[in-house]
């Protein structure tokens, strides 16, 4: 547990070597999620996964509704962690957006990016009506579980959906959900792609109404969050690896995945074909295979430090 400010953010450190490898979860997720890629990335060098405020074990910031508001966090968390060493950042969806933004504020800091599946900026400025109505949608359903999970609800459900009751937890969700037990259900396909021995702590999670409020805030914040970045800025030689899910279009690149990746001349943006939006979870090894890209081309252009820490 790191101090960040009258605070304490959870980090899960693996690992030894340099530079460090730091992982950024998705807008609703924790360090868990990425057990799959960290395990494997630790055999090479030292990984920190952390949890953002409200999220896994990491206290609750109330005011916190936005990327740049996350990205100061990540820059509190590394102060304590690691200190002015620069860091290789690993962002999955919304967190690809967080470590863009970090990079953005403090390119000093960042010696390579990994963007899974990074959130595409574009679909959330200028809504669409229809669009407008999902996300309200989502806030409130968020702000639904945050009530459920304090009825102890949430953990009958999640503790019955573990250990492979469906029926019961299909019913209380369409109860209180309605149009968003879909939403329900998704989680659940991805928390099975998990270890089996991480299931418990993951329920644990989303039994606590502050991960429901975190997550509400997250998505409030995020037509806001999109404009935050400079799309423009060039990054020079920063070692930058897309990872693209291929679900989506049919095993091909997002355009501004593929945009994105041009801003560096040592960019490159990569498809999962069979992956969907969770990459990490569906081809870990993919995701694995880019940080070593960049760890590459870092070791070729000399800024890869040398030796164990």
């Amino acid at each position: 547990m790191y101090d960040v400010g009258g605070r304490a953010l959870h980090v899960l450190e693996r690992g030894a070597g340099a530079p460090v490898v730091v992982f950024e979860a998705g807008i609703a997720a924790s360090s868990l999620s990425w057990q799959l890629v960290q395990n494997q990335v630790a055999e090479f060098s030292r990984t920190m996964s952390y949890d953002r405020a409200g999220f896994g074990w990491s206290e609750a910031a109330k005011g916190h509704k936005t990327a740049f508001d996350a990205a100061h966090d990540l820059g509190r968390m590394l102060d304590a962690a690691v200190g002015p060493q620069a860091v290789v950042l690993v962002g999955h969806s919304y967190g690809g957006l967080i470590v863009r933004i970090f990079q953005q504020l403090w390119p000093e800091r960042v010696a390579g990016l990994v963007l899974v599946d990074p959130v595409v900026r574009a679909e959330w400025k200028g809504m669409s009506p229809d669009r407008v109505a999902m996300l309200g949608r989502g806030v409130m359903l968020s702000r639904r579980g945050a009530t459920l999970a304090r009825l102890g609800i949430v953990k009958l459900a999640l503790k019955l959906l573990t250990s492979g009751n469906q029926k019961i937890p299909k019913l209380l969700a369409k109860v209180s959900a309605g149009r968003g037990a879909s939403v329900t259900d998704r989680l659940v396909g991805e928390v099975r792609k998990m270890p089996r021995e991480l299931w418990p702590a993951i329920a644990q999670h989303w039994s606590q109404p502050e991960s429901f409020a975190a997550m509400a805030r997250n998505l409030e914040g995020l037509p806001v969050s999109v404009t935050q970045l400079d799309e423009a800025r060039l990054m020079g030689a920063l070692p930058l690896r897309i990872v693209s899910s291929g679900k989506a279009l049919g095993g091909r690149a997002n355009p501004e995945h593929l945009r994105d990746a041009g801003l560096s001349v040592h960019g490159r943006c990569l498809v999962a074909k069979e992956a969907g939006h969770w990459v990490q979870l569906d081809a870990p090894d993919m995701v694995v295979a880019a940080v070593q890209e960049v760890l590459e081309v870092l070791k070729a252009v000399g800024s890869l430090p040398h030796g164990r820490m």
